[in-house]
């Protein structure tokens, strides 16, 4: 799908917990040739020191009800402003921007790793990697079980792993000390977004098991057509802009 600025309607604005929306939009004509891990640039509306999009992935879309979905945690005045959005609202959306996750081999074993806000692409791709495989395990991790979400749909897609820092679901510790990686080497795939130092420690444990492994970075991708140079990130073949060149990107690439 080529990259559109549209005003998309918002069907549904759901708060899934005192700092998560769950927000749904309307897209007439949708064209579903949109790639998980691509993302899109969100205008925050009625915020008068936003001036800047913010970006977000592509939680998941509907083609058949016309849907675009975005997991959206309030974290400033600009995700404030979205996420204040109400039903039947319009807002500026530019999409879908970026390159996402290449989907794995056939009865390939997949594991997918999202840490924070870093949970958001996962669903998508997981919807994707399905037909390609049944063996598919989640990793989600957060800071406690209250900013953990949408467990039971996660669920539905694989086989869900769950770490917390203070242990109240799942294991306790980050997610890189699940024991999950205690048999890391059986994994065909890695796919992991979130909390840079997080990337980089299950990026390293990828390399040291020479397992193929994806990361989708999380840099400040303002305009998203590569023209401001807020998102540059440094890989082997020089410096690139996160928003054209990725999100996503092999770890063999970057200059980790």
């Amino acid at each position: 799908m080529r990259k559109t600025i549209k005003d998309l309607v918002l069907l549904r604005n759901i708060r899934l917990n005192p700092d998560n929306h769950l927000l749904i939009f309307k897209v007439p004509g949708f064209d579903s040739d949109i790639k998980p891990g691509q993302f899109a640039n969100i205008e925050a509306k009625y915020s008068t020191s936003t001036f800047l999009r913010r970006p977000f992935s592509i939680h998941n879309i509907d083609p058949e009800n016309e849907t675009i979905h975005f997991l959206i945690k309030r974290v400033g005045e600009g995700t404030r402003h979205i996420t204040d959005l109400k039903e039947g609202e319009s807002v500026s959306v530019v999409f879908p921007l970026g390159h996402g996750f290449t989907l794995p081999e056939r009865d390939e074993k997949v594991l997918l790793i999202g840490g924070g806000c870093g949970v958001a692409p996962l669903m998508m791709l997981a919807r994707a990697i399905r037909p390609y495989s049944e063996d598919i395990h989640i990793l989600l991790g957060a800071r406690s079980a209250k900013d953990l979400v949408e467990l039971d749909e996660y669920s539905q897609m694989g086989e869900l792993h769950i770490t917390t820092e203070d242990g109240t679901a799942g294991e306790k510790g980050f997610v890189t000390q699940h024991s999950i990686f205690k048999n890391v080497s059986e994994f065909n795939r890695i796919y992991t977004c979130g909390p840079e130092p997080m990337m980089k420690a299950v990026a390293g444990i990828a390399m040291k098991n020479n397992i193929w492994c994806e990361v989708s970075l999380e840099n400040m991708m303002a305009c998203g057509f590569g023209v401001c140079l807020c998102c540059v990130t440094e890989t082997k073949e020089g410096n690139k802009s996160v928003c054209t060149h990725g999100p996503v990107f092999n770890v063999n690439d970057l200059k980790w």
